[in-house]
């Protein structure tokens, strides 16, 4: 069995430094950090699947490092996210895989029996994600070489829509559509995963699922009216684990990051 542990939405920013006045958002990531260290099984890896950090910024990318030093010596694989700058982020994580030419963080890495597929959504300085030409060439022909293997593709953009009005208009705005083609030609793909949303949730994607992961810190109001205001909550944080069974099938788990009482035996 293969275990890949999924965080999202880090927004670590410079100590001492609280997001919107009231989030301790490395606070969060530590609990996480907790929660993953004390799994029964320890996992394959974990994926970061982006807004690492608040603002970019080379104090917060050294203050998420030392946050995730006791993950050692279990693999973390980062991608960047809206809230990230690539360049800062490659100085920060120099250990990190190689990215494609063209300086897109994408790479592709075995874990366990999967392979992990990191692509791409980023636009400098802008909330949206796109997803060019170049970018999905790239991904047809890295998944052509990996096609005895079961895959997982890693984005921050999840390739749908989610019907949170204010975040899918600072969602994929180009490529879900030529990106789910692509996925359709390759029946090794196992599932997509992304963050962004600050939720959990999930939807068909061509012959698959994209698994959107709720943050370590805050959550999006869950609101589908028609141009709901969009707010953030404390609602409980959250990561995923994902095992790829003997049988061949993704099982995802939601878990909670804040401390709770238990296990206690059934009587």
């Amino acid at each position: 069995m293969t275990l890949i542990v999924q965080l999202s939405d880090t927004h670590i920013s410079r100590p001492g430094e609280l997001a919107y006045g009231r989030i301790d958002t490395s606070t969060f990531l530590r609990q996480a950090v907790t929660v993953i260290q004390r799994l029964p099984q320890r996992p394959d890896a974990v994926v970061i699947t982006g807004d690492l950090v608040d603002r970019g910024q080379a104090e917060e990318y050294r203050q998420l490092k030392d946050l995730l030093t006791p993950l050692d010596p279990v693999p973390v694989y980062l991608l960047p996210g809206n809230h990230d700058d690539r360049a800062t982020l490659r100085d920060a994580f120099p250990e990190q895989p190689a990215w494609m030419s063209g300086g897109f963080a994408q790479y592709s890495v075995p874990i366990g029996t999967m392979q992990l597929i990191a692509l791409d959504t980023v636009v400098p300085r802008r909330d949206q994600g796109h997803l060019c030409s170049e970018r999905l060439a790239w991904l047809d022909n890295a998944l052509g070489q990996c096609s005895e293997r079961p895959t997982l593709i890693a984005l921050h953009h999840p390739p749908f829509r989610t019907l949170i009005d204010g975040m899918d208009e600072i969602g994929l705005i180009e490529g879900a559509a030529e990106l789910e083609a692509i996925v359709q030609r390759h029946p090794h793909v196992h599932g997509l995963i992304s963050g962004h949303m600050h939720r959990h949730i999930q939807t068909g994607f061509a012959h698959t699922r994209a698994i959107v992961a709720p943050s370590t810190a805050h959550q999006v109001a869950l609101d589908l009216a028609p141009d709901a205001p969009l707010a953030w909550t404390l609602e409980p944080p959250g990561l995923l684990l994902h095992a790829f069974s003997p049988e061949g099938r993704l099982v995802t788990h939601e878990m909670t990051t804040l401390a709770f009482a238990g296990p206690f035996p059934f009587v």
